[in-house]
């Protein structure tokens, strides 16, 4: 019963995600709130090295004990925008411009940066910070991503205003549309199998 009432659940919220905030969706937010704590901008060669340490920086931050308020703040912001990105899981949301979640993306992962370059100046978590940047700068200069940049590149964030996919533009992208169509698909799969299950127990 609760796998089925999961599936409805997350069939209906799938179903609604056109709608949600199709007034407010744009192709550049920051015109935003600006009343929280600012974000700097990152670039789009920087957040393609974020994206790959992403877990581990969000790990280490979790685990961290000498914290401050900003700093918690911008982590719980990060996190948010992560899931309004759907948690990275739609294909080019990163890498591709032309993406309706790459704004979005810009946005958690932009946090993520101030969250993993905070961490540099706390004692526990110095010397594993330090060695996840030391990662990041190498693969951007072996990979050549340090002059690569976009649209958002240069779009500061800030914790009092999300952003949100431009879900408008969802059917106009080809890879987003079809990871959603096959997660709605397979959703539905899963809220009719359910059901067949529950029949016996009902009766």
């Amino acid at each position: 019963m609760v796998i089925f009432r999961r599936s409805i659940f997350l069939l209906t919220a799938i179903a609604l995600l056109p709608f949600c905030s199709v007034a407010e969706a744009h192709r550049r937010s920051g015109g935003g709130s600006h009343t929280g704590i600012a974000v700097a901008e990152i670039s789009h060669g920087g957040m393609i090295m974020i994206a790959e340490y992403h877990a581990r920086i969000i790990d280490l931050a979790g685990r961290a004990t000498d914290t401050t308020e900003p700093f918690r703040r911008v982590l719980n912001y990060a996190q948010i925008q992560h899931a309004y990105c759907l948690w990275g899981k739609i294909p080019g949301s990163v890498t591709d411009e032309a993406s309706p979640f790459n704004e979005c993306s810009h946005a958690y992962l932009a946090a993520t940066k101030a969250v993993l370059l905070s961490m540099r100046s706390m004692q526990g978590e110095a010397a594993e910070a330090e060695a996840i940047v030391s990662a990041i700068d190498a693969g951007m200069v072996l990979r050549g991503l340090a002059l690569i940049t976009c649209e958002f590149s240069g779009e500061a964030f800030n914790t009092a205003y999300i952003v949100r996919p431009v879900w408008k533009e969802v059917p106009l992208h080809l890879a987003s549309m079809a990871t959603l169509t096959g997660l709605f698909v397979a959703l539905l799969a899963a809220a009719y199998c359910g059901r067949r299950l529950l029949r016996p127990l009902v009766r």
